[in-house]
């Protein structure tokens, strides 16, 4: 075929193409049109795809998302992961904790036994709970009460206005999250009404838990009344990487014995490998080394996270190993 030959054969198939893919026009509208059969047409057709002229793609930005969920999945032996989609301007805040809810409600009951944790991604989930009249429900206060003087929404507001939201009970555990002293601790624990409290939040069917981070020369804003620095630099030296539960973690998901830890009041982070259902609720790249510790030690199984930090669990994610 000569050079005058090869050209005009290509404008006939990209002029096809157009008229086919960009005006959608049918094969016997094109054949009527430029003269040709509508067999040939096709061919023509068939040709614009064998020649890189017509590029057909199939895809949607949700698409990448399910990928990133299923790779959660695989790789952390989760039961369900979420991320959200979070367009660019908005806030993960604004997005994420919806999602969270949103599964929460399709995994639970109306006589499921809930417990929540404390923080401002778990108080945001529970803002976007739909409302529902289940009053053979019941939510459990999974940790202590936060000190008066901390601004963050806490365990008790949290786990009242989950209740109201579900049309259901509750029951709250009458004491702060961090006692005085150890001594104190163990005698708080050990009265009927804190005991029982304690048992229900760790023999819940679902669970919502936050995920705090250990970061420079700061704890997850829930210690601010507890802690001093000289204790903060104390708890990184153990190699603390985060917090869930009240409790702290290292990177391979093991727990760290702080100064806090005997005075903390709240269901006991191995108590969550036996809830049925954990949904972790966190995002941000200060938190990714905190999340990636509470996979790694099993202490949630369903994560709802927004796509920046999934993509980076899942580039820290590629050697771990699970502890169940």
């Amino acid at each position: 075929m000569s050079t005058h030959e090869s050209r005009e054969y290509i404008e006939t198939v990209l002029k096809v193409a157009r008229m086919y893919y960009q005006k959608d026009m049918t094969q016997q509208e094109i054949a009527q049109k430029i003269g040709y059969s509508r067999p040939t047409v096709s061919r023509l057709l068939q040709e614009s795809k064998r020649m890189g002229i017509v590029r057909i793609e199939i895809g949607h930005p949700l698409e990448r998302l399910m990928y990133l969920e299923e790779e959660l999945k695989r790789v952390y032996n989760l039961k369900f992961a979420r991320v959200a989609q979070v367009n660019p301007g908005q806030d993960p805040a604004g997005v994420v904790p919806a999602y969270a809810a949103s599964l929460l409600i399709e995994q639970s009951s109306p006589d499921s036994l809930i417990t929540v944790s404390n923080g401002r991604a778990v108080a945001a989930t529970v803002r976007a709970v739909p409302v529902r009249d289940w009053p053979n429900a019941n939510v459990a206060q999974m940790v202590g009460a936060l000190s008066p003087s901390n601004s963050m929404t806490d365990s008790p507001a949290i786990c009242r206005m989950l209740a109201d939201r579900l049309g259901c009970t509750m029951t709250a555990l009458h004491v702060p999250m961090v006692l005085s002293s150890a001594h104190l601790a163990t005698v708080m624990r050990q009265e009927p009404q804190i005991a029982t409290a304690l048992a229900l939040g760790g023999g819940a069917d679902v669970a919502i838990e936050g995920i705090g981070a250990v970061e420079h020369d700061r704890l997850s804003p829930v210690f601010d009344a507890y802690v001093n620095p000289e204790m903060v630099r104390k708890i990184r030296e153990l190699g603390a990487v985060g917090t869930v539960c009240g409790h702290f973690v290292n990177a391979e998901g093991q727990q760290v014995d702080t100064p806090l830890s005997d005075r903390t009041i709240s269901v006991q982070p191995e108590r969550l490998l036996h809830i049925p259902l954990v949904i972790g609720v966190a995002w941000g790249s200060e938190k990714v080394v905190a999340i990636k510790a509470c996979l790694v030690g099993g202490y949630i199984s369903a994560l709802v996270t927004d796509q920046s930090t999934a993509e980076a669990l899942l580039d820290r994610g590629k050697s771990v190993r699970i502890m169940k």
